[in-house]
């Protein structure tokens, strides 16, 4: 009898299970396919999103954010995750430390959210919209959350990336945006809008009951955007933002601006557009600087004079009879000073006392040849647009000879500043030609492009003009200018550190119907632009407030923002100023130290070696030299009294105070001298304190 083989069901299940398990694996590599790479409906259907990459951010010359982004995140959870156990024991403590948080919701509403989303299956929880990352820092450290997404069920990879001006409304017209939708471009943000915002990627979203998730998988990573280094200082933009708030609201004015350039590279370092509100606010809504074409009265004599002297039309010492009133043809010029004139003068002293016989001067030049007058303008620079690279220049305003607007009277009026407009930005740039021995530079907002911190891009100075006038024109102007500041309409306004170089200019503006009407009823508009120190320029500044209420007169409305500012800038650098230790040898003695903060000094002591006694550990620190030792003693400034600075540095006796609601206010530099309030007087929150330093 034959046996039957039992090794063919044997290998049949064999082949079978084999089968079986290939069929299954391919199976799951097709599904993971369709997953990744088709938006068919599978198990987890998919579908492929663009994530809009990181902008780069805005930059002051030394790096400082002058716009970012800032990321949002929103905070959801998946409580179906967290093991039984680690939920029962800690959803109390996560739901309290969520009200710790947030205690707009109670810890019983955060407990009992998270325990019925778990209930009914809910995998992507709300827990709380647009976070910041400290914010979301101080979630993930919470009880659960701590475990991580797998076993916390934490899901915090939803961002929102804001568009944020991290000082208020420092520069902000300048500074500008992008609007994609309606294709415009503001201010450098605009100019510079396609360095900025980067690459869009993709990423893959799948979508779950509750919607579509984002997964952290990319077909195409985004590529984050350039950073714009500009030419602007944002100290320096402080500075011309305080001062030139402080005297609209001293003037009781309608707006200004203030441009300071640096004179051999023509960077604008600080650029502040400033609106009065009906509320007595203040806005950056409009950018006065390129946007305001209005005629610049007597800041244009300047190029006037230059232009006779040019053409040999005049010599500067020749004599005048400034008799106040100047008849041309049918038409009468008023000097400012009601009239009364300045006698027989120079005219280097009219141009500085700022007489409009200049009007009378320049008719008589040019009255048989009135183009040769238009082509100096045109040699100047001051008859085209600068081309910055900003958006919204606007160009100068004025008609040539043969054209219907022309009239015997145009000459004249041009020589003092009217019948030609112009934005004050060319004002500027023209007078800081003057300052760089005649060479005309373009205004530069931004100075380099850079990606990942590496220079991808500079842009150098730009020469519109490389030589305005002649060498000799210019020294003479320059003369006239010096002038100005020390025995004419700006001699109130010298400096007794540095000399200033400068022009006013106060202009009637014309009524809502565009007309000129009486003095009595007009409103002016007041300016200054010069450049400093005379002999040696470093910047050029021009500031300009329209419609002052309490005073008409440049020299006082519009003078003391530049001599404050410049003041403040001269104070500050350290190129002004030669180190007074240069030639003398180390002193062996103890450094004379008044009053500081507890880390700072001990921070300075231990990295110059002075050898120092603890007889406290308090905040702020009073020294006392003793045995070769400085001994450090506490002080303790109650939180409701005005304490006492004196002997402080600037930036401690400011942070002091500040900390108490009082608004500070310094005069002169070094240490604190006095005080405004005695100290021991009650603090009353937004009262001035005036700091005197020596």
């Amino acid at each position: 009898m034959t046996m039957k083989s039992s090794k063919g069901p044997l290998v049949f299940r064999a082949y079978l299970l084999y089968f079986g398990f290939v069929a299954i694996m391919v199976l799951v590599l097709y599904k993971t396919l369709m997953l990744q790479f088709t938006n068919s409906e599978v198990d987890l259907p998919i579908r492929f999103a663009d994530r809009a990459p990181r902008m780069g951010d805005v930059l002051d010359a030394n790096l400082n954010p002058l716009l970012t982004s800032v990321s949002y995140f929103d905070i959801r959870m998946d409580p179906t995750v967290v093991d039984q156990k680690t939920f029962d024991a800690e959803v109390s403590n996560l739901a309290q430390g969520l009200h710790r948080l947030y205690s707009e919701k109670s810890s019983r509403a955060y407990e009992n959210e998270i325990r019925n989303a778990r209930a009914n299956g809910s995998r992507y929880l709300l827990i709380r919209k647009k976070v910041t990352n400290e914010e979301r820092k101080r979630i993930n450290a919470l009880p659960i959350f701590n475990l991580g997404r797998m076993k916390g069920g934490i899901i915090d990879n939803e961002e929102t990336i804001v568009r944020k001006a991290p000082n208020g409304i420092l520069l902000r017209r300048t500074l500008g945006y992008y609007k994609k939708d309606l294709k415009l471009e503001v201010g450098i943000e605009g100019a510079y809008h396609s360095f900025l915002e980067g690459e869009v990627g993709k990423e893959i979203e799948q979508r779950i009951t509750t919607g579509w998730k984002k997964t952290g998988r990319f077909t195409k990573e985004p590529v984050e955007g350039a950073d714009i280094v500009t030419t602007i200082d944002k100290d320096i933009q402080e500075l011309a933002h305080s001062e030139l708030e402080h005297q609209i609201k001293e003037m009781d004015a309608e707006s200004g601006t203030v441009i300071l350039m640096e004179v051999s590279t023509g960077h604008v370092k600080a650029i502040a557009n400033l609106t009065k509100e009906e509320d007595g606010s203040f806005s950056e809504k409009f950018n006065y600087a390129i946007g305001l074409r209005e005629v610049p009265g007597s800041t244009m004599k300047l190029a006037s004079i230059m232009a006779a002297l040019e053409d040999g039309k005049i010599n500067i010492k020749d004599r005048v009879n400034a008799t106040g009133s100047y008849l041309v043809i049918r038409k009468r010029f008023m000097d400012s000073n009601d009239g009364r004139g300045y006698g027989n003068i120079s005219i280097q002293e009219a141009f500085e006392k700022s007489s409009n016989i200049i009007a009378w001067i320049l008719h008589k030049a040019y009255r048989s040849d009135p183009e040769k007058f238009m082509a100096r303008l045109d040699q100047f620079g001051l008859t085209q647009p600068l081309g910055i690279e900003l958006s919204g220049e606007l160009a100068p305003k004025f008609y040539r000879p043969g054209q219907v607007q022309w009239s015997p009277y145009s000459i004249p009026s041009m020589a003092i500043g009217y019948e030609y407009q112009q934005i004050p930005l060319q004002t500027c740039a023209f007078y800081n030609a003057v300052a760089n021995n005649g060479k005309f530079l373009r205004p530069l907002f931004v100075k380099e492009i850079r990606r990942a911190g590496k220079v991808v891009k500079s842009f150098e100075p730009v020469v519109i003009r490389k030589q305005i006038c002649s060498p000799s024109t210019l020294n003479i102007m320059k003369r006239c200018l010096e002038g100005v500041m020390t025995s004419g309409t700006g001699k109130k306004l010298t400096s007794s550190q540095f000399t200033i170089a400068g022009k006013t200019g106060t202009a009637k503006l014309p009524d809502k119907n565009k007309q000129y009407v009486d003095e009595a009823q007009s409103d002016f508009q007041a300016s200054f632009v010069g450049y400093f120190p005379a002999d040696k320029p470093k910047y050029t500044c021009l500031v300009l407030i329209t419609r002052p209420k309490e005073e008409k007169y440049a020299a006082l409305v519009a003078g003391p923002v530049f001599v404050a500012l410049a003041n403040k800038i001269y104070a500050s650098n350290l190129r002004y100023h030669p180190a007074i230790n240069r030639s003398k040898s180390k002193l062996k003695e103890l450094p004379d130290v008044h009053v500081g903060n507890h880390d700072d000094l001990l921070k300075l002591f231990k990295k110059l070696h002075i050898p120092y006694h603890f007889e406290s550990n308090a905040s702020w620190l009073r020294t006392t030299p003793k045995n070769d030792k400085l001994h450090l003693q506490g002080l303790k400034f109650p939180e409701n009294k005005v304490p006492d600075v004196r002997g402080m540095t600037a930036k401690d006796a400011v942070f002091l105070l500040e900390s108490r609601r009082l608004s500070v206010r310094i005069e002169g530099a070094g240490k604190v001298k006095s005080q405004s309030i005695e100290p021991g007087s009650d603090v009353h929150s937004g009262i001035v304190i005036k700091l005197s330093m020596q």
